[in-house]
């Protein structure tokens, strides 16, 4: 090899190491590991709220997350809230107590297989969407049935019930009572209701159990239905002075009262 051959096999050595080093195999080992690492997901274990703020005095109710949903823990925004991804892509906040989410780690590269919901259930979830659409919407006894600017409570479920599954309730609780004794399983044991049953309640005795002590339930008048969400809590209307349509929590008052449950949709 003469001197001339040495220098241009030098030079083309050269670029050819000048390419490798500039090339971005080292971006795609990096991009690869960054793949690879672990991440956390959120399992939830009971129906909770998904919050636009991790804070329960402010922002809003953006939905709820169902038993079995997963999540994209994105961070703990504090002691209380986890920031989350749901499978739907939306963002918010939920809380970080254990009875409501499970955390674990796992790839991203090998997330788990989505599952469609029942058709039943998501009738319901379509139900209680509706019916949370009407937050806030004022209460009014004896409403009228062909609007929604205003509601009395059996009005409202029929409503929820008319717009997520078109099905058309009776216009007033005795008759929606009647109608799942008629037509599904009247449950009295509120452990054993299920998201979107609808619950009857008698009239108000006293805040006590005592006050209701002896009474038989059967033989007593509905005065008040609601839609049971899980988790101990309803989605309901039942005076202007609580501020219309709104969710509450089961408190002793209103489990006192409760006569039974059941399904409109099975």
């Amino acid at each position: 090899m003469n001197k001339r051959s040495k220098q241009l096999f030098a030079a083309l050595f050269f670029s050819a190491a000048l390419f490798t080093a500039a090339s971005p195999v080292g971006t795609g080992s990096a991009q690869a590991a960054s793949a690879s690492a672990s991440s956390l997901t959120g399992v939830i274990e009971s129906s909770v709220r998904l919050r636009s703020e991790p804070s329960v005095s402010r922002g809003t109710v953006l939905g709820y997350l169902r038993k079995g949903d997963t999540v994209a823990i994105l961070e703990k925004s504090n002691s209380y809230f986890y920031k989350v991804r749901t499978a739907d892509g939306d963002i918010g906040y939920v809380s970080t107590q254990d009875q409501y989410i499970s955390v674990s780690q796992t790839s991203p590269a090998a997330p788990a297989p989505s599952q469609e919901l029942p058709a039943s259930s998501a009738t319901i979830e379509t139900v209680i969407a509706r019916g949370m659409s009407y937050l806030g919407t004022p209460y009014e006894f004896g409403s009228s049935r062909s609007n929604t600017s205003t509601f009395d409570c059996s009005d409202f479920v029929r409503q929820a019930y008319l717009e997520g599954a078109n099905i058309k309730l009776p216009a007033d609780s005795r008759q929606q009572g009647a109608w799942i004794r008629s037509n599904s399983t009247a449950v009295t044991d509120i452990s054993k209701l299920k998201r979107g049953d609808l619950m009857f309640f008698m009239s108000y005795r006293g805040s006590s159990a005592s006050a209701y002590a002896g009474i038989d339930k059967s033989a007593q008048t509905i005065t008040h239905v609601a839609i049971y969400l899980g988790d101990g809590q309803i989605l309901h209307t039942y005076s202007a002075s609580s501020g219309g349509v709104r969710v509450d929590q089961l408190s002793a008052s209103w489990m006192n009262r409760f006569m039974f449950g059941g399904s409109v949709i099975r």
